[in-house]
């Protein structure tokens, strides 16, 4: 018999991965981006028709803006991620509201919590980053209660965000093996995902709309508190730094409706309700 020389591939290092991203989003300043995003959670939290009282879990947080729109709701809220320091920002910001929240460092892919635990488990960008997309998933619908919902918003991969991570990949590789975080912003991989936990998805175009000064203005914003960004530039010589630059520019113009010096950039996302088996 022949030998086999078919290539063999090799195993992929997921945990590895997720430390590299854990340090990608600790650095910068999430925070300064996230908090521009808020009307996504709070537009969220009205497709989920949230009632006050419900027990609400909001799964890769970020500094709080699906968190804080549960919140402002009356519901009972636990906010969890695994970057401390945006969870402190999170924390600061119920303070200011006067919310009584409970946050908690937590790994998407095994959150510290029984099954059954909440009556709506939430996410916006941030669940879709995880690694191992089934363990994420998995543990979305594990802590949701039978007939609870979960609700996500997700960036598609046509998107203006789904095409700057198209385009970090241009000079940063993914991961071997690593599906592309986009691909949660498509109903079919929503539906392969959820296919054993849910009893219906419901899946709606939305846009959120980057507003800035300027595409250059964005540009430095991103660079400089977006850690996906700030990580790039940081792994190219200037050579490529500046081909990264243009290539980001160019996208932007193609997409800019503001008819005049200032960015007014719409990025597709999908906004996911899940009703739970």
């Amino acid at each position: 018999m022949p030998a086999d020389t078919s290539p063999i591939t090799p195993a992929i290092d997921l945990a590895a991965v997720k430390t590299r991203q854990q340090v990608a989003w600790s650095t910068g300043n999430y925070a300064v981006v996230g908090t521009t995003l808020q009307i996504v959670g709070e537009n969220l939290c009205e497709a989920l028709d949230l009632r006050s009282g419900s027990r609400v879990l909001d799964v890769a947080a970020g500094n709080g803006n699906a968190t804080l729109a549960a919140a402002r709701r009356w519901c009972d809220v636990t906010s969890t991620d695994y970057v401390a320091s945006l969870l402190e920002s999170g924390r600061a910001r119920a303070k200011a509201e006067g919310h009584t929240i409970q946050f908690q460092e937590a790994d998407a892919e095994n959150l510290p919590f029984p099954d059954a635990s909440f009556d709506v488990v939430l996410s916006t960008f941030g669940v879709m980053f995880t690694p191992n997309q089934d363990n994420a998933a998995h543990e979305l619908a594990r802590v949701c209660k039978p007939g609870g919902r979960i609700g996500m918003a997700n960036w598609t991969p046509d998107s203006f965000i789904g095409q700057v991570f198209k385009t970090i990949g241009k000079y940063i590789p993914p991961a071997p093996g690593v599906r592309s975080p986009a691909v949660w912003g498509t109903k079919a991989r929503l539906d392969e995902l959820f296919e054993h936990s849910a009893r219906e998805i419901r899946a709606t175009s939305r846009e959120f709309v980057f507003r800035y000064h300027s595409p250059a203005h964005w540009l430095d914003v991103f660079r400089t508190y977006y850690g996906p960004m700030n990580k790039t530039f940081g792994a190219l010589d200037a050579e490529k730094q500046a081909a990264f630059t243009q290539d980001l520019l160019a996208l932007m113009e193609s997409r800019n409706r503001s008819g005049d010096s200032t960015l007014v950039l719409p990025s597709e996302y999908l906004e996911i309700v899940i009703e739970r088996k």
